[in-house]
Parts: structure tokens; sequence; C-alpha cells
């Protein structure tokens, strides 16, 4: 890569930490196209985990869970070296400093972690699949909501779709973005009922039926799956991966 001209090399700091940025300059013909396999997925993206057509990838592995805990150990560690007897202190102790550090050091490692995973999970969707499908989120809108505003944070749901558009870009993989009204999560995909009214899954489940949040039941007589349990998330996968090779279903049904 070094026989490549660079760009403008600008260096910066993060944390107490400091990194040089050289971005190289690498024509689009020098990337080799990935060899075809034939298969596609779509990928259902939750939080704490996505569902694809091999499996399932945690979004939040034992290592993140127990950087957050510190997290979590070292914030509330500092509120109380903050104050003295409900006020607020004026100057910032040694203690409070080294505090802070720690704190700094474990917000970096969760970041490194999770952009880890990241990098890792999308270079293994475009080596497996000729196409994608994944989910247009609103990312800005559901960050405004306080219950899962976190939960989106961690999962990383905009890094994940900024790296896999390059990633199939560069690599000549398809990419599909499902319309933002598409039901992936109401449609039943193996008879195509889209379930409506008081039918819908809720975050709380289903009152009228009784059923969970992570269950999918569908009702038309006619469907192989008739009054069997499916979980919603993989039924949302299949309803994805339908989009290949039905480009029509992608709008509201």
């Amino acid at each position: 890569p070094f026989d490549y001209p660079t760009g403008t090399m600008s260096f910066y700091r993060v944390r107490d930490r400091y990194y040089v940025a050289i971005p190289y300059k690498i024509p689009k013909d020098r990337f080799e196209i990935k060899k075809k396999t034939g298969k596609a997925t779509g990928v259902d993206i939750n939080v704490g985990h996505f569902n694809y057509e091999d499996g399932q990838l945690l979004i939040i592995p034992k290592s993140l869970t127990k950087t957050y805990s510190k997290i979590k150990h070292y914030q509330k560690q500092l509120a109380k070296k903050r104050t003295v007897n409900g006020r607020i202190k004026g100057a910032q102790s040694k203690k409070y400093l080294k505090t802070r550090i720690k704190l700094q050091a474990s917000y970096q490692r969760a970041q490194n972690i999770q952009t880890d995973l990241m990098h890792k999970f999308t270079t293994e969707l475009v080596n497996n699949y000729d196409q994608i499908a994944i989910e247009d989120l609103e990312v800005k809108g559901m960050l405004m909501s306080h219950v899962a505003s976190k939960g989106m944070h961690r999962s990383m749901f905009g890094l994940f779709r900024k790296l896999l558009t390059y990633k199939c870009e560069w690599y000549g993989k398809e990419l599909i973005i499902a319309n933002k009204l598409y039901p992936s999560t109401q449609r039943c995909a193996a008879c195509g009922l889209v379930k409506k009214g008081d039918e819908k899954i809720t975050l709380q489940g289903n009152k009228k039926h009784g059923t969970k949040h992570n269950e999918f039941v569908c009702y038309n007589p006619s469907c192989p799956n008739y009054n069997k349990k499916v979980d919603r998330d993989e039924n949302a996968m299949a309803n994805l991966t339908l989009l290949v090779k039905h480009p029509e279903l992608n709008r509201a049904l």
C-alpha cells in the first residue's frame, strides 16, 4: 500500500493518546472483486443481536459486558468524588483524575471491541453472500427514545450500515435496502399474510393472543406454519432475504 499516493495526513488526540491518520488514494480497479457464492441473505437488526442466514451474531459479547460494568463502576466513583456534602467541588483531586483516566480507557476499549466486531461481521457477509438485504432504520429517531437509545448506541446500527455499504461497493456485492414501510416483522415468511391492527406484534408481544414479543404465530389456516410459534427475528430475516428474488415486494404491504 505504500506505493500509492497519500492524502493530507492528520494528527489528533483522543483520551490522552495521540494518533496519526494517513489516507491512501487507492484506485477502485485495484480492489479484487470477491468470488461469487450464489448465496443471499437478509440481516435482521436487533438490539443485542443480528440474525442472518448462517446464524446469529451477538453484538454485546462477554468481554464488552465486563467493560460496560467497569464503566458503570467508574462513573459512580466519579460522581462520589466530585461532590462534598451535596456540593460540586471547585477543584478536582488526584484520585478524581486517575478515576477519570480509567473511565476514558474503558470507553476506548468498548469502542475498539465494537468496531472490531462490526468489521469482522461485515467482511464475513461480503465474503459469503452476493446479495445482502438490510432494513432502513431511522437511527436518529430511535435515539430520541430514552428507552432504546442506550441499546441503539451499543448495537452500532449506523456503523454497521456504513461499513457494509462501502465494502459491498468495493467488492462487487449487491446491498438491498428494504423500504421503511416494508413489514418484515409483521409479515409471515411462509404465506405472506401481514398482521394488522390488534394482530400486530409489539415490544410487549400480542395481548389478543397472549404471545411474547419474540414469537411470531400465523393464524392463516392455509399456511404451513399455521398456529406454530416461530422465532420473530428468524421470520423477519427470511422476509428480508425474500427481497433478493422478489424486489416487487419492497414496499408497504
